[in-house]
């Protein structure tokens, strides 16, 4: 997904190595393939806590799972409890024409109240590994991300959600997922065509039985988006407190996979929102894709998503119910 880390140059000048020299080329190169293996799943480790879903790729979280995930949060960050929108977050007439980034490398920004870390807890301390964001659907309680945040030989089972986080605080709460949905072709073949999930999610606290779109507010969510549009990428580094954004405008780089430009955007970042006609007044905007797609999500200098057309329609409203 992420540049790997490339091995070091040899420092012998001539001549093969002998028996023991292979044997330490052996053990540098496992432990390379291992950190390689980190580097390529946003840090996420090969015995991460996993589940098989149905054959469409759709998963319903066992509610004494998600309350794992919850109970680990809660010595993790800390947590504000706010009260419900009286109503949805409404996007005004003026959106913001997102010139690019200048210059094209991803900066530090504020953080938005309806884009967070995605953390990981079934692995030791919790961590952020990705990044989601609330869309808008019937029930209020919709998430997008990239499919291989959430499901990598499994579907993960020890998800939690921090919309708005910030040095190490949760202003809208915590969320853990009820049910996760992605293509059966993700499933079965980790095709670059189909990296999206939707993730339905609830507060953390069984007392609070507010959907998460009444507490952050949602994007638009947009299919069949034109290429070239003015876009900003906002998403959480892994070894980051704080989101870090960018602006430019897409590219096709083919008939399924969007390009976007820009240097800086690391792991962790998988999963974020491409956002357009973005409202000033309230940060929302129209999700146009995630980061993700082409060699899952990229390098250090340009980031792809799967184009957002029928076949992610079809996984929304399977998904939205």
């Amino acid at each position: 997904m992420r540049e790997r880390p490339k091995p070091p140059k040899s420092e012998r000048t001539g001549g093969g190595p002998g028996p023991a020299g292979y044997a330490a080329l052996v053990a540098v190169v496992l432990a390379l393939t291992a950190v390689g293996l980190l580097v390529a799943n946003s840090g996420l480790a090969t015995d991460a806590p996993l589940a098989d879903g149905d054959s469409s790729g759709h998963y319903r979280q066992p509610e004494d799972l998600a309350e794992k995930s919850a109970a680990a949060m809660r010595s993790a960050i800390r947590t504000v409890a706010p009260g419900p929108l009286t109503a949805p977050v409404a996007r005004g007439t003026r959106t913001d024409k997102l010139p690019p980034s200048d210059p094209l490398t991803a900066q530090e920004a504020p953080a938005s109240p309806a884009v967070g870390p995605l953390f990981y807890t079934g692995q030791g301390e919790p961590g952020h590994g990705c990044t989601a964001s609330v869309v808008h659907s019937r029930r209020g309680d919709l998430l997008v991300t990239a499919a291989h945040c959430v499901h990598v030989g499994g579907f993960r089972t020890d998800l939690a959600f921090a919309p708005g986080y910030k040095d190490g605080v949760a202003p809208y709460g915590v969320w853990v997922p009820t049910a996760i949905d992605v293509d059966p072709a993700w499933v079965l073949r980790r095709d670059p065509d189909h990296d999206v999930a939707f993730v339905r999610v609830r507060p953390a606290e069984k007392n609070g039985g507010t959907p998460i779109e009444r507490v952050t507010g949602a994007q638009a969510i947009a299919f069949d988006p034109p290429r070239g549009a003015p876009t900003r990428v906002l998403g959480y580094p892994s070894d980051s407190e704080r989101p870090l954004a960018c602006q430019n405008a897409t590219e096709a780089e083919s008939g399924t996979q969007v390009r976007f430009d820009c240097e800086g955007l690391p792991n962790g970042t998988s999963g974020s929102p491409f956002l357009t006609d973005v409202d000033p007044a309230t940060g929302l905007g129209t999700v146009a894709g995630v980061l993700g797609g082409k060699d899952e999500g990229g390098d250090e200098t340009t980031s792809y998503s799967t184009y957002f057309g029928e076949p992610v329609r079809k996984l929304y409203r399977r998904a939205a119910g």
